[in-house]
């Protein structure tokens, strides 16, 4: 049986007495909210904290507030079933509720927040293993190891970048609100990841992600998101596809479309998104669109499924979501 190593857990009540706490304890702290990832991790000694604070008692991390003229905010402290049974969510944003929908099980989805969803941590096979049997390969360079053993040669972490929420609030444009001791930031959503597979949030580890805004023109994208995994319930994506369209007289006039878990990051298709703007979404629109996104999925061997067709189904999933866009 797998333990969890001793640690002191505090529940703050404010975000304030949380930054505080995070800045009295140094780098042996981090934060944990529904620690449906971050639990099973310490297990494996995958990270060690010798601190945890809790979020799960400041309400002003939780709901789902606003309306699609004036924008909606998020509290990242929001579990993913209050955002799943969210009526604004589903109706105005259904991309993120596809994505949101998708992720895990029922029973961890009660437990999991959007916050810890949009933090997750990468994934890759030599590193979500126990402690015996990655010590039994000598580690890799993600924890306690200098070599990454997908691609030996490698400066970088490969491992994978599983979000199903981070591709698709990047295609809505969504801003992340950030706080410490130091004050507060915004970021486009965009720039909180980075493609390095440990160094993979450009969030600081003494920061707070403490709300997700969509902007008030989100509302008016047409968006759909489609997963490839083995299995239609509990597995991590190894590709995930976020489409937002925006269509006036059936002329696209805008167009976002983003890649996830083919990378240490999401990607933005640009070139794809080029050859749907300006133009009706017919079949051969949306062919075109597919064909440039496809090279864009690099995956490599760290996940599931065989390479060159994970690389395949990013042809496919692309033409499936604009479709189940354009029939919106």
């Amino acid at each position: 049986m797998m333990r969890l190593p001793k640690f002191r857990y505090y529940a703050p009540s404010a975000v304030t007495e949380a930054a505080a706490i995070l800045h009295g304890q140094g780098p042996g702290a981090m934060v944990v909210a529904g620690g449906t990832d971050l639990y099973p991790n310490m297990k494996r000694r995958h990270q060690v904290p010798t601190t945890l604070v809790g979020l799960r008692k400041i309400d002003a991390l939780r709901g789902v507030e606003g309306s699609p003229a004036r924008g909606v905010w998020i509290g990242p402290g929001t579990t993913l079933t209050e955002i799943e049974e969210s009526a604004l969510v589903r109706r105005h944003y259904p991309g993120l509720y596809q994505a949101v929908h998708s992720i895990s099980t029922p029973i961890l989805r009660n437990m999991g927040t959007i916050g810890g969803n949009i933090c997750l941590d990468t994934r890759c096979n030599y590193y979500d293993q126990n402690y015996e049997w990655r010590r039994a390969i000598n580690f890799c360079m993600k924890c306690d190891g200098a070599i990454c053993w997908v691609a030996p040669g490698s400066d970088i972490c490969l491992a994978v970048s599983s979000s199903d929420t981070a591709p698709v609030l990047c295609a809505y444009g969504a801003r992340f609100h950030l706080a410490s001791r130091k004050g507060e930031r915004t970021l486009e959503a965009k720039t909180l990841y980075s493609r390095d597979g440990i160094h993979y949030l450009t969030k600081r580890a003494d920061e707070i992600l403490t709300g997700i805004s969509l902007p008030p023109g989100a509302a008016r994208f047409r968006s759909a998101y489609r997963k490839l995994r083995r299995r239609e319930a509990f597995d991590f994506p190894v590709l995930g596809v976020a489409a937002c369209l925006r269509i006036e007289r059936d002329i696209v006039t805008d167009a976002r479309l983003w890649l996830g878990a083919v990378s240490m990051a999401p990607i933005e298709a640009v070139a794809a998104q080029a050859a749907l703007v300006g133009r009706p979404l017919t079949d051969e629109t949306i062919e075109e669109a597919a064909r440039l996104a496809y090279p864009l999925a690099k995956p490599v061997d760290n996940t599931d499924f065989p390479l060159r067709w994970r690389k395949e189904m990013a042809h496919h999933f692309v033409r499936d979501a604009l479709r189940e866009i354009r029939q919106a």
